[in-house]
């Protein structure tokens, strides 16, 4: 639940700054090599791999400015998840994470465990990006967006929001269906 009010959070942030503008590069790049329906990264190293049953993507449009957020996670009472979104997404292009449009692309890597003797007091572990203003810290890479379907690919560092700790986010990707809003 403190998840999801702070994606919650995130979210309204990103949709009040949607008309500040968005740091994009037309190159998409590849699509990278997540099977359908999934996103996959190397977090410190080592390989993460989302369910198909919880990831998504949902397109939000309001007014002629959109928000793209892609999410998924491993599932499982300790779980790993990746949320990413972008405001003012267009189409294929590079999105930068940080920079001078500091909340345009924002990322994050969440591990959350629940102990199935008491599922209401999960322990949740958030590291977030971009954490310093004016600092590129990584990039959202879409090679691929329709009206059902989103590919590309992603890589960022990752601050963690109580401890200062840093998690470093390489090779991701993700083929996710779309939902439109």
């Amino acid at each position: 639940m403190k998840t999801l009010k702070k994606t919650t959070y995130v979210l309204a942030i990103a949709l009040a700054l949607i008309f500040t503008g968005c740091s994009k590069d037309d190159d998409g790049g590849g699509g990278g090599s997540a099977a359908a329906g999934t996103m996959t990264a190397k977090v410190d190293g080592s390989s993460v791999t989302t369910l198909e049953m919880t990831t998504y993507a949902s397109m939000v449009s309001q007014g002629g400015a959109s928000v793209l957020i892609v999410q998924g996670n491993t599932g499982g009472t300790t779980s790993k998840a990746f949320n990413l979104q972008i405001t003012g997404v267009d189409g294929p292009g590079t999105y930068e994470i940080g920079g001078d449009f500091i909340f345009s692309a924002i990322a994050a890597y969440i591990e959350v465990t629940v102990d199935p003797s008491n599922p209401t007091a999960a322990e949740t572990d958030e590291w977030v990006a971009p954490f310093d203003g004016g600092e590129v810290v990584g990039e959202i890479k879409i090679s691929e967006l329709t009206d059902t379907n989103v590919k590309g690919t992603f890589r960022f560092s990752a601050k963690h929001q109580e401890n200062d700790s840093m998690k470093e986010i390489t090779e991701g990707s993700f083929d996710v269906d779309v939902n439109q809003f």
